[in-house]
């Protein structure tokens, strides 16, 4: 798996995302170890820590990078207190773009899938694997149902990048663009049209009252910008 290069910033941050990962991994066990013995310690985290972030350092992302992982995390810790379970919100957003390809539209399935796999061989059991997954597939639509806290938290923390003032979301939206350099400019923007026009159709974009209330007006002009700057709007 090819990894872009690393800055020392770079380093930095992915020893702090391996932190965190060995810090969720610990919450979340359950005390099932499905892929070892009953007697056996439970598997060391780190090879699995190492795995996604080479996944999320792959050299065709722009946006979706180990940066979007840690402030999806950043955002999650944020919004903890509408959770009810934290844990396995924070292992969705591990999980949630853990396999991404621009040119693919099974990229959650392929996600969750994997997810599926990796967590009962770390002893997550099963209810908890199988949330986490079921959060990671619901960024698909990015929309939780009224009585899905926990699906609120993860998606408004992965849509909080809608959010940011006009210049971080000018470098969002150029970073989509290089994802799909490979596409055209009038069918980018035809189709990106079509996305913020859905994006922007949603009653709500943010579900949590402290995401709404943060996020959710700067977010709708900044859709409404770039989608006149696209000519759809």
């Amino acid at each position: 798996m090819t990894s872009v290069p690393r800055t020392a910033d770079t380093t930095a941050l992915l020893e702090e995302l391996r932190r965190r990962w060995a810090t969720t991994v610990a919450a979340a066990r359950d005390g099932r170890k499905s892929a070892a013995p009953p007697d056996a310690p439970a598997p060391d985290p780190g090879p699995y820590a190492d795995n996604l972030l080479a996944r999320w350092s792959e050299p065709q992302r722009h946006y979706h990078t180990v940066e979007h992982l840690a402030a999806v995390l950043t955002r999650i810790d944020e919004l903890a207190g509408h959770a009810d379970d934290l844990p396995v919100v924070q292992l969705a957003a591990w999980f949630h773009d853990a396999v991404y390809r621009p040119d693919r539209s099974e990229n959650e399935e392929r996600s969750a899938a994997l997810a599926e796999r990796a967590l009962p061989e770390l002893g997550i059991g099963a209810a908890r694997t199988a949330e986490v997954a079921r959060l990671v597939r619901l960024t698909t639509t990015h929309e939780p149902a009224p009585d899905d806290p926990d699906g609120e938290v993860l998606c408004d923390a992965d849509l909080a990048v809608l959010g940011g003032p006009p210049d971080a979301y000018a470098a969002y939206a150029a970073a989509v663009r290089a994802e799909y350099a490979f596409v055209p400019d009038p069918d980018f923007a035809a189709g990106r049209a079509a996305v913020l026009r859905q994006l922007l159709a949603l009653p709500h974009l943010f579900r949590t009252p402290q995401g709404y209330d943060r996020f959710e007006h700067l977010a709708r002009r900044n859709l409404a910008t770039e989608l006149d700057l696209l000519g759809g709007g």
